[in-house]
């Protein structure tokens, strides 16, 4: 496995961005989906990765700087083929040293409160994330769980 920087221009990469962006809209309601398009996830603030096993792409996580000391993630996905491999916590733990190594203070993120987002949900506390409040631009919405993660 593999995991790179990358300018989302490959068709690959794009497909993976599809899938999640298509996955959020079908099981969040209108108005609750906080996923970043291709553009939100190529503005300036933004790191994207993919994952790679050889030439075939396993899925993708991002992670934005709100401000020096505070971090959020975004568009964690790994395709469904993948799931229940190990895959999506290899991201999440590549996202947690990077978050580090820019000396980020806090991580956190939103995420679905529902049961289709249970999975994705344990990923997160079984990190050591807990429940807090919206962060950021986000206000509250019943259809969202916020996580963060105070990083030593």
């Amino acid at each position: 496995m593999d995991i790179r920087e990358d300018d989302l221009t490959g068709d690959a990469v794009r497909g993976v961005i599809r899938a999640h962006l298509d996955q959020m809209v079908s099981q969040t309601p209108a108005g609750s989906v906080y996923a970043l398009d291709l553009g939100g996830l190529t503005a300036p603030d933004v790191t994207f990765w993919s994952m790679w096993d050889g030439a075939e792409i396993i899925g993708c996580g991002a992670l934005k700087e709100l401000d020096p000391r505070h971090g959020e993630i975004k568009s964690m996905h790994t395709l469904a083929r993948f799931r229940g491999q190990g895959y999506g916590r290899a991201m999440l733990t590549h996202i947690l040293t990077e978050a580090r190594h820019r000396g980020y203070r806090r991580l956190s993120l939103e995420t679905g409160g529902t049961g289709p987002f249970a999975a994705a949900q344990a990923l997160y506390r079984n990190a050591g994330f807990t429940d807090t409040g919206p962060f950021g631009g986000y206000t509250f919405d019943p259809h969202s769980v916020y996580l963060t993660l105070e990083l030593n």
